[in-house]
């Protein structure tokens, strides 16, 4: 659905240390650096799309979404119990409830929430077969 989702960081350097980590769980490769006059980011490619760690082009802080939330799909509940875990190791912190199975209608999710170092709400998801 998307061509890429981009979140803003105050620290490049501490930003990618955590995505490496969180996003090598789910077998993505590490950050590359994407250099130009304007700004410095990494960018974390994929079949579907680009995930973007950038600081912001109009040189002011960069700050978290506020409502906002972006979900990683993962394969299993060992796989988000994984990213969680990575996550926290590296600088984000356990955010809204532990890792475990929440309702969604007739549907079970096993889900992880985490703040990454600059705030950004992140979720791992995996739905749990019927």
């Amino acid at each position: 659905m998307f061509s890429h989702v981009a979140v803003g960081t105050n620290d490049l350097e501490k930003a990618k240390r955590f995505y490496d980590a969180v996003l090598g769980v789910l077998q993505y490769g590490e950050g590359v650096t994407d250099d130009n006059a304007q700004r410095r980011r990494y960018v974390y490619r994929t079949d579907m799309g680009l995930f973007i760690v950038t600081q912001p082009l109009n040189g002011q802080p960069a700050t978290a979404a506020n409502g906002g939330t972006i979900g990683f799909n993962c394969q299993s509940p060992e796989e988000v119990d994984r990213w969680h875990a990575a996550g926290v190791a590296n600088g984000g912190k356990s955010d809204e409830a532990a890792p475990g199975v929440r309702q969604s209608g007739e549907h079970g999710l096993y889900l992880a929430y985490l703040r990454d170092p600059d705030g950004n709400k992140l979720c791992a998801l995996h739905r749990i077969p019927a």
